[in-house]
């Protein structure tokens, strides 16, 4: 995934929503922690979007416009939480929001 590592154990996402800044939008939040030379990130979707096949394709939807900026992100570790309203929004709808909220966590180079 374009060079990043992802975030498996609980600990790890727990750090980054401890320590991290994070950044909404409509269909997304993103949880960023700084950090020189690592590259690592993690996708969740909570039970409250619904069932299983909801919540896996809300992750998909999510890899798939990180891919896009990956080659393009400062180091660090990235957390995104998919919210209810990506499911209403379009594609070139959740990838505005993607890329306001990667601009205002000043995370694109």
């Amino acid at each position: 995934m374009g060079g990043f590592n992802t975030l498996k154990l609980h600990k790890e996402f727990q750090y980054v929503y401890n320590r991290g800044k994070n950044q909404h939008s409509n269909g997304v939040v993103l949880f960023f922690l700084p950090q020189n030379g690592i590259h690592k990130v993690g996708f969740t979707a909570t039970k409250k979007l619904g069932n299983a096949v909801k919540r896996n394709r809300a992750k998909r939807r999510m890899r798939a416009l990180f891919r896009e900026y990956s080659n393009s992100l400062q180091d660090g570790t990235y957390v995104f939480v998919a919210k209810v309203g990506l499911f209403d929004s379009s594609y070139e709808q959740l990838a505005n929001d993607f890329k306001k909220v990667l601009t205002r966590a000043k995370t694109l180079t």
